[in-house]
């Protein structure tokens, strides 16, 4: 299933598409070189052969370009993976995997990279995340009670968390293990939603 963000990327025109998509490429080759704290946007500007007015046009400031990239990044692993939040059993752990696939591959800790750049990729992947669950809860509505918004955030920030937990670790289990202990940690969210009495 498409995310609505990916609906809304291919209504753009082709020309703001290709010159998005030689910005995201030129910070992504600079994360290679340099953290995220010293990468200017004339430093982007001059990796992708734009100029800083350009950048502007598209992006208010390169936080939310990194927003962007890794969206975008993770929503490709996504689609690729065919992960969709259903409400089916094993949806909660099909997206775990994929938000522990993408850290694994990705942004891996004391590789600098997108790992350095903190709470902004933090937040895409969360977006990713949440747009995926509210698609779901748009195909199969939950009873009414506590806002599908809030209940698509908590999960979101809890897979994340753990994920992100999990990344950290030397010693870790597999992407498949803990994409199962993640999905019995964050399930009872949802049994307690089908549960909740209507307000």
């Amino acid at each position: 299933m498409e995310s609505s963000r990916a609906a809304e990327e291919k209504g753009l025109d082709p020309r703001v598409r290709r010159t998005r998509k030689l910005l995201q490429d030129a910070l992504a080759s600079l994360l290679k070189r340099k953290d995220f704290d010293n990468i200017s946007i004339g430093d982007i500007a001059e990796e992708s052969t734009l100029n800083r007015a350009t950048f502007y046009d598209h992006y208010p400031d390169k936080f939310a370009l990194l927003e962007c990239l890794v969206g975008s990044q993770f929503q490709e692993l996504v689609t690729k993976r065919n992960i969709c939040f259903n409400g089916c059993e094993g949806a909660l752990r099909s997206i775990a995997a994929g938000v522990c696939y993408y850290l694994a591959e990705t942004a891996r800790p004391r590789a600098g990279g997108l790992w350095q750049a903190g709470a902004p990729m933090e937040t895409a992947i969360v977006s990713v995340v949440r747009r995926l669950i509210l698609d779901g809860f748009a195909q199969h509505p939950p009873k009414p009670g506590v806002p599908v918004e809030l209940v698509s955030s908590t999960i979101a920030w809890a897979i994340y968390g753990a994920a992100k937990e999990w990344a950290r670790s030397p010693k870790r289990m597999s992407a498949d293990r803990i994409s199962g202990a993640i999905e019995k940690i964050v399930a009872p969210i949802l049994t307690a939603l089908s549960q909740h009495p209507a307000a």
